[in-house]
């Protein structure tokens, strides 16, 4: 017995044999076409089963559906790119706190960041410049387990202001042999959003750029 394979095969060639241009997918109408085809063409002595016909309306169901699936699924993606271009831009000129080991300095204010401590002890940050050379070391007492916020106002061990640009912060908690590197979040501020296929970057002055996702806080 002839199948609706077969006979889609044909479906691009016509009664003179000439090749005409179809589309790459099969319709409702084309489905319906191979049908009446396949019943015509079956054999009288062999005639096609009523569970052979249900079972390939069921799969051309299935087709329908997985095809109705994707189109949903592409609306969605669509509108979830604007969402995450909408609240990217909102978050241009706003001050996000993020993961980071470097801090961006200008020609005035000063630099706020948060670590967080393991336990109640002393958390000791060092300060460094383009070079690596240590430039400045605030301490920080923590109460207890959790956030512990510092700030830096920009200047050296001296009190001299030192020039704009971006500077490097590490800190520890304890010392000797139970000195702890901590990871290091700073505040900056969102210059410009970029979306691209990975998502929403935040364009950070100095620090490059974070996605959305690292965004611990927003000020």
């Amino acid at each position: 017995m002839t199948s609706i394979t077969d006979f889609a095969a044909s479906l691009g060639t016509s009664a003179t044999g000439t090749s005409t241009k179809k589309s790459d997918s099969l319709g409702q109408a084309d489905f319906l076409r191979l049908m009446t085809e396949q019943l015509q063409h079956q054999d009288p002595l062999n005639p096609m089963q009523n569970s052979e016909f249900l079972g390939q309306l069921a799969q051309f169901s299935t087709v329908q559906g997985i095809q109705g699936l994707q189109t949903s699924m592409d609306g969605f993606n669509s509108s979830l790119a604007t969402d995450q271009m909408l609240r990217g831009a909102a978050l241009v000129g706003r001050d996000v706190l993020v993961p980071s080991a470097k801090m961006s300095l200008g020609s005035e204010g000063s630099i706020s960041g948060v670590v967080a401590a393991p336990d109640a002890g002393t958390v000791t940050f060092d300060i460094t410049d383009a070079n690596g050379q240590s430039v400045r070391k605030l301490t920080v007492s923590a109460d207890k387990a959790g956030e512990a916020a510092f700030e830096w106002d920009g200047k050296d061990e001296a009190g001299n202001r030192l020039p704009s640009g971006t500077y490097g912060v590490s800190a520890t908690y304890g010392s000797g042999e139970e000195k702890k590197t901590l990871s290091t979040y700073v505040e900056a501020r969102v210059q410009s959003v970029t979306v691209g296929s990975d998502g929403v970057f935040l364009d950070l002055p100095g620090l490059g750029t974070a996605p959305l996702d690292y965004v611990l806080r927003i000020r």
